[in-house]
């Protein structure tokens, strides 16, 4: 269709009148107190330049039209056009089960220790998937459901932002995470349902065994991506702050169960990473978001694209209203 021009506040418009007539009882006043110059004749205009006369009105001219533009932009003034659309909303019911045991403070995994970079990445993952719904399950001896699944990506953030080592009995309860996290998907009608394990270590607590795990989430068709954070064997680890206060690392050895992990995603038909540095984990989340299928939401019909037409308009005013102060000072002010 044809855009259309319209006011978004119409009844501005009622202010013009009331605004002229103003204007013109403010124009009389001044022509009043401007006073009459009484001569016997008039040759002392025969040297004034020829015109001025025709332009005596013209700054309260300028003013009236000035007044008059500034009411027309309270009016909103717009041009709309009407456009139809057909616009596919892609959406993935994802949970992430982050390890938080105190493995994952090791300073391995560039630029900083594990944990904090995990929670860069997944920051950055959260606010890149608009149209997806996410939860988050945290575990160490135990696992907890921190955010169930939501499209408030804001709240999450901020709770994953607030996540740290300590908070749980310590361990790595591989097993619970990933029960916790399928109940949370367990009801959802989201063509792809998925658990994103992100873990440094070996399954060493909990009552769930791993595996039996990944059989639940493949007969409920949620696939499970494993990603290790980190490497396996001498890492550096915080000792505690020097005399000065600053940490000190010495090298601990932190096992890590690939076998295990590369077992849960192939149980249920996902994929296995191993990320080294804030890129690799990066690269793992991208390629897991490559494989899933989307949910697809088709929004049809009409909608309106507004463009606002008074800001041209209010600077022709503001103009106006400027040469008006500047003409009255010429010898306009008081012509004839």
């Amino acid at each position: 269709m044809d855009d259309t021009f319209l006011f978004q506040n119409p009844l501005a418009l009622l202010l013009a009148p009331l605004a002229w007539a103003f204007l013109i009882f403010l124009s009389r006043r001044e022509t009043r107190r401007s006073g009459v110059l009484r001569m016997t004749n008039f040759d002392a205009f025969r040297d004034a330049p020829q015109g001025l006369a025709a332009l005596a009105g013209l700054p309260r001219f300028l003013r009236f039209i000035a007044v008059t533009l500034a009411i027309v932009c309270l009016a909103r003034p717009q041009m709309v056009g009407q456009h139809t659309r057909d616009v596919t909303v892609e959406g993935i019911d994802i949970v992430v089960a982050l390890d938080i045991s105190t493995s994952m403070l090791a300073a391995d995994f560039k630029p900083r220790d594990r944990i904090t970079v995990a929670k860069q990445v997944l920051r950055q993952f959260i606010e890149g998937r608009p149209n997806d719904r996410l939860g988050l399950v945290v575990f160490a001896g135990e696992a907890y459901t921190q955010a169930p699944l939501t499209f408030d990506h804001s709240v999450l953030a901020e709770i994953l932002g607030n996540i740290k080592t300590g908070l749980i009995e310590d361990g790595t309860a591989i097993g619970n995470a990933l029960a916790t996290a399928l109940n949370r998907l367990r009801d959802s009608e989201a063509k792809s349902r998925v658990v994103i394990l992100i873990t440094d270590g070996d399954n060493n607590a909990g009552n769930i065994s791993p595996m039996e795990a990944a059989a639940i989430a493949k007969q409920l068709g949620i696939r499970v991506f494993t990603i290790v954070v980190g490497k396996g064997g001498k890492v550096p680890y915080p000792a505690g702050p020097d005399f000065f206060g600053k940490m000190v690392y010495q090298d601990v050895e932190l096992p890590v169960n690939v076998e295990l992990l590369k077992a849960i995603a192939e149980a249920a038909d996902g994929s296995f990473y191993q990320a080294l540095d804030k890129k690799g984990l990066e690269r793992g989340l991208n390629d897991i978001l490559d494989q899933l299928e989307k949910t697809e939401i088709h929004e049809g019909g009409a909608y309106q694209n507004r463009t606002e037409l008074f800001e041209p308009l209010l600077w022709l005013a503001a103009i106006l209203l400027v040469l008006e102060l500047l003409l009255s000072t010429t010898r306009l002010r008081s012509f004839p």
